[in-house]
């Protein structure tokens, strides 16, 4: 039996996806599931002055305790096909993460994987996308979005965009909320499923990436709208 592929991806850059991600693990290892979370293209690798820089799989080890794998590094914090340019690397193609995702898939409940920046950026040279890493391997899609202005445009796109290729996105979850949300905020939280008509599946707290494990996982169970 084949596990889920569940793809996790953002409206943009940094609205949350990589707590989103752990926060998606949390919730299936309650549940039992066998899990594995997998960042096929880690870019910005290497701060600019040398030392190692952000990693998303090892914060979201860091969260969960979860198996984590993360497969293409680049040290430039750019897209990945342009940072792959720029360090004169190649780097495998869409089709090739894909197999390797279903291959996880067969030893695994569920395999969650994050990607780099939004729905449409490059994965590869060739002019692969997350979008179709998603359709190759049949997976499910969440869509993290911010809370505050530019949200709605933001993640209808997003979800339009899913839609063309036929995958209805699972669910949103806002990644980041504030502790004193503006009306902005309070409003999207309601615009958000309305406009898009995709469930709203949580919203995270501002600090929940702030958390130790043990705090992380006793949290997490509680963020979810089901």
């Amino acid at each position: 039996m084949t596990g889920t592929v569940t793809v996790v991806t953002g409206t943009g850059t940094g609205v949350g996806k990589t707590v989103a991600t752990a926060a998606l693990a949390a919730r299936a290892m309650a549940a039992g599931e066998r899990i594995v979370v997998v960042k096929p293209a880690q870019t910005g690798a290497v701060a600019d002055d040398g030392t190692p820089g952000d990693r998303d799989a090892r914060e979201i080890a860091r969260l969960t305790g979860c198996a984590v794998q993360e497969w293409t590094t680049l040290p430039e914090p750019l897209a990945p096909d342009t940072a792959a340019r720029r360090a004169g690397v190649e780097i495998p193609p869409v089709s090739a993460y894909a197999e390797r995702v279903r291959t996880l898939a067969a030893d695994h409940d569920r395999v969650i994987v994050e990607g780099a920046g939004g729905l449409l950026v490059r994965l590869d040279t060739d002019g692969g996308t997350l979008l179709d890493l998603a359709v190759a391997t049949g997976a499910e899609v969440v869509v993290v979005c911010a809370a505050g202005l530019g949200t709605l445009n933001h993640t209808e796109l997003t979800v339009a965009a899913l839609r063309t290729r036929g995958i209805e996105p699972a669910g949103l979850v806002i990644g980041s909320w504030p502790d004193e949300p503006g009306l902005a905020e309070s409003c999207n939280r309601d615009d958000l499923p309305r406009h898009s008509g995709v469930p709203l599946l949580a919203a995270l707290p501002a600090d929940a990436g702030r958390l130790d494990r043990e705090g992380f996982l006793a949290a997490a169970g509680g963020w979810w709208q089901d």
